[in-house]
């Protein structure tokens, strides 16, 4: 078995599901891999994600990138003691994207007893980087 950062194993139809009836559902946010180490999700560029000049809106690739990272700050701490939320974000967009999807990759930059950062990359669907975002996470006693 391989050694993962996950506290449990969770499928990506679990995670995806944790999304309906979300903005993450309005704006067709899909977490598509989870890796060992990293949690990947999509976005389409399409009317929900642009802004009137036909370019993803800056704001929604930090909805992006946030969701990324947040559902990467729950799933490796013991839900049943614990849950995480954002306490700061950044993102600085570095790429316009006016066509195909939005890719987001979160790794864990440091996972503390009281906080995580996790770094957001984003690229478009030739694999260029289009944003690159810091997450920072509280993690919250239940």
């Amino acid at each position: 078995m391989t050694d993962t950062i996950w506290f449990d194993s969770p499928s990506i139809e679990a995670i995806n599901a944790t999304m309906r009836n979300t903005a993450c559902e309005v704006l067709g946010i899909q977490v598509t891999e989870l890796g060992a180490d990293f949690i990947r999700g999509t976005m389409p560029v399409d009317s929900r994600t642009v802004q009137p000049y036909g370019v993803v809106h800056g704001g929604v690739n930090v909805v992006l990138a946030e969701t990324l990272g947040s559902l990467g700050a729950n799933l490796i701490v013991d839900s049943s003691q614990y849950y995480c939320v954002g306490q700061e974000v950044n993102a600085n967009h570095l790429r316009a994207v006016s066509e195909g999807e939005v890719i987001g990759t979160a790794t864990l930059v440091h996972g503390g007893r009281m906080s995580q950062v996790w770094e957001i990359r984003l690229e478009d669907s030739r694999g260029k980087l289009s944003c690159i975002s810091r997450l920072t996470m509280a993690v919250i006693k239940k």
